[in-house]
C-alpha cells in the first residue's frame, strides 16, 4: 500500500472511531476529558495501563482504586498463576533449595577427573542461572498480570534499594525468596523491611557481614546499611559510626548446613538461627558501642535490633527514603516541599509506606508530573508488552529478560549495591534508544517469542492489538501533531504499532 494511501485510511479509521465514541452527555464529555489524566494516573501507579484497568478507574474512581492497591488482596490470573508455580523457584523453600544446590556443589568440587569435575561445574553454575532466571520470570509475571500493581512497583523498588547482585557467591538460588518477602511487606513499616533484609542470608552474603567477627572487622555491609539503606550520604552519620555499626554486626551470618557451631555454655543462650540466617555469640564483639551518639550495652543479638530500631526512626532515613520514593515516582529532582511532607507523615506513621505513598499520591506536584518521568528499561518493556496484550497470558517471559540484559537493567544483575540509576540521564543515550527501537519493532511485528512455551518450535498466533479503547480514549487525543502524523504515514499495522511503542511519547509515563 502506498504511503498517502495508508495514512488516509488510517485517518479514516481514526476519523470513524471518533465519531463512534462521541460522548453524547455533560456526563459523558466530562469523563471522555479526564480519560487521558487517568492514563496517566495510572501509567505512573501501574507498570503500564491497559484498557481493563482504565476502565475499571473509571468505573470506580481514582480513591477506591488506591484504596485497593494500598491494601493488596488481588490474585494473579490462573493462567499466570499456573506458570508461576510450575516454576522450578517455586518448588521448595528457600532454604531447602540452597542446601541442595550446596551439596551438588560439593559433590562437583570432588571430583578428581578434570573432565568430570568441569562438567559438574558447569551443571551446577547452570543450575544456579535457572534458578534466577526463574525468579526473574516470575517478577516479570507478577509486573504483567498482578492487580496489585502499587505493590508489584514497589517491590522492584525495595529490591532496587536493598540491592544484592545475582552473580556473587550462590546467591542465584537466594534471590527470588528475597525478593518475595520484599513483596510480601513493600506497604507495610519501613522498619520490617530493614529488619527482614538484615537477617536474609542474600543481604549478609552480599556485603560480606559473614566474615564480619570481633577482632576482624569488616565494614561493608555497615556502610551501606547507613550510606544506602537509611540515613543517606550527609544524613549525620560519620566513619566512626560505620566502624560501631560493623560491631554490633559481627557474629551475624550464613550457616548453610544443619550444624550448629561448637559454643561454650556461657553462649549456647546467645545463638540465634532463622533459616540459613545465623548469630553465633563466639564471633561477636560484646563490648559498648556509641553509635548516633547512642549508647548500644553490649548484649549480643539484642542490639541488632536496637540499631535497625533507632536507624529506622531516626529523621534522616524518613527524608533520604522519602526523596528516594519520590524519585522513582515523581521526577528526578523531587519537590523539596512535597519530600518533606512524606516524610513528615512518615514521622507520624513510624515509617508506614502506604501512608506515605497515599500522601505522595495526593499531592499537587505528583499529579503535575503526570506524563513527564522517562521510563527506565523496565518500566518500558513491561509497558509495551501490557499494552499489546493487557490481560492476555504471555507463554514466556525468556524475551522480556533479554531485552531488559540488552538495555542494561536486567533483573537482579546491578553488581554494585546503590541500585540501578532512577533518573532519565543513565537510560536515554542513543545506544538505549536504538535498542528501544528495535524492541518496538519485535513486538509491534508479532509475538517476539512471548508466545513460544518452552519446547514449542514456533509461536502460538497472538498478534498485539495498540489500537485499543485503552489508546483512543486515553493515549490518542494527547499526542502531539508529530506522533500523529508519524502514525498515519505507518504503512502497515506493524509499522504503526513499531511508530507507537518507539514514540517520545510511549517513552514518558
Amino acid at each position: 500500500m502506498k504511503l498517502a494511501t495508508a495514512a488516509l485510511a488510517l485517518s479514516a479509521t481514526f476519523a470513524l472511531i471518533g465519531c463512534a465514541s462521541a460522548p453524547t452527555s455533560p456526563t459523558a464529555a466530562a469523563a471522555a476529558t479526564s480519560a487521558p489524566q487517568d492514563t496517566l494516573w495510572l501509567d505512573r501507579l501501574s507498570w503500564g495501563a491497559t484498557t481493563p484497568e482504565l476502565q475499571q478507574l473509571r468505573r470506580t474512581g481514582r480513591a477506591a482504586w488506591l484504596d485497593a492497591q494500598l491494601q493488596p488482596k488481588g490474585v494473579l490470573p490462573d493462567a499466570a498463576q499456573a506458570q508461576i508455580q510450575a516454576l522450578g523457584v517455586s518448588q521448595q523453600p528457600m532454604a531447602a533449595q540452597v542446601q541442595q544446590m550446596e551439596a551438588q556443589r560439593k559433590a562437583a568440587d570432588a571430583l578428581t577427573d578434570d573432565t568430570a569435575k568441569a562438567a559438574a561445574q558447569k551443571d551446577y553454575q547452570q543450575a544456579l542461572t535457572k534458578l534466577a532466571r526463574d525468579a526473574s520470570g516470575r517478577a516479570l509475571l507478577n509486573a504483567l498480570y498482578s492487580p496489585n500493581q502499587v505493590q508489584e512497583q514497589l517491590t522492584w523498588f525495595w529490591f532496587n534499594h536493598f540491592n544484592v547482585h545475582q552473580y556473587k557467591a550462590n546467591i542465584r538460588a537466594m534471590v527470588g525468596d528475597y525478593e518475595q518477602g520484599l513483596r510480601e511487606r513493600s506497604l507495610g513499616r519501613f522498619r520490617d523491611l530493614l529488619g527482614y533484609t538484615a537477617h536474609h542470608p542474600a543481604m549478609l552474603r552480599y556485603l560480606d557481614n559473614e566474615q564480619n567477627a570481633a577482632n576482624r572487622i569488616n565494614e561493608n555491609y555497615a556502610r551501606e546499611l547507613l550510606e544506602l539503606h537509611t540515613l543517606g550520604i550527609g544524613g549525620g552519620y560519620s566513619q566512626h559510626d560505620v566502624q560501631e555499626l560493623a560491631r554490633v554486626l559481627t557474629g551475624l551470618g550464613v550457616n548453610l548446613t544443619d550444624n550448629k557451631p561448637k559454643l561454650k555454655p556461657a553462649q549456647e543462650a546467645q545463638y540465634r538461627r532463622d533459616g540459613l540466617m545465623e548469630f553465633n555469640p563466639a564471633r561477636h564483639d560484646f563490648g559498648d558501642k556509641q553509635l548516633l551518639g547512642t549508647t548500644i550495652k553490649g548484649q549480643g543479638f539484642a542490639e541488632v535490633d536496637q540499631v535497625l530500631d533507632l536507624l529506622a526512626r531516626h529523621p534522616s532515613t524518613a527524608r533520604f527514603v522519602s526523596r528516594k520514593l519520590a524519585q522513582y515516582f515523581v521526577a528526578d529532582e523531587p519537590p523539596p516541599a512535597l519530600v518533606e511532607r512524606m516524610a513528615e507523615r512518615w514521622r507520624q506513621t513510624d515509617g508506614r509506606i502506604a501512608d506515605v505513598m497515599r500522601t505522595m499520591i495526593g499531592s499537587p506536584e505528583f499529579e503535575a508530573s503526570l506524563g513527564r518521568k522517562f521510563k527506565d528499561p523496565t518500566h518500558y518493556v513491561v509497558s509495551a508488552v501490557r499494552l499489546a496484550y493487557a490481560d492476555k497470558v504471555v507463554l514466556n517471559t525468556a524475551p522480556m529478560i533479554g531485552w531488559l540484559y540488552r538495555l542494561g537493567q536486567a533483573p537482579y544483575n546491578r553488581q554494585t549495591p546503590d541500585g540501578y540509576a532512577l533518573d532519565e540521564n543513565a537510560w536515554a543515550g542513543p545506544g538505549q534508544m536504538t535498542t528501544r527501537f528495535e524492541i518496538a519493532r519485535a513486538i509491534g511485528s508479532g509475538s517476539a517469542g512471548l508466545f513460544k512455551a518452552e519446547g514449542e518450535k514456533q509461536d502460538r498466533p497472538a498478534f498485539p492489538q495498540l489500537a485499543t479503547p485503552l489508546y483512543y480514549e486515553g493515549i490518542a487525543p494527547r499526542l502531539p501533531a508529530a506522533t500523529q502524523q508519524a502514525l498515519a504515514a505507518a504503512t502497515s499495522p506493524q509499522e504503526w504499532n513499531t511508530f507507537l511503542l518507539a514514540s517520545p511519547d510511549f517513552m514518558n509515563r
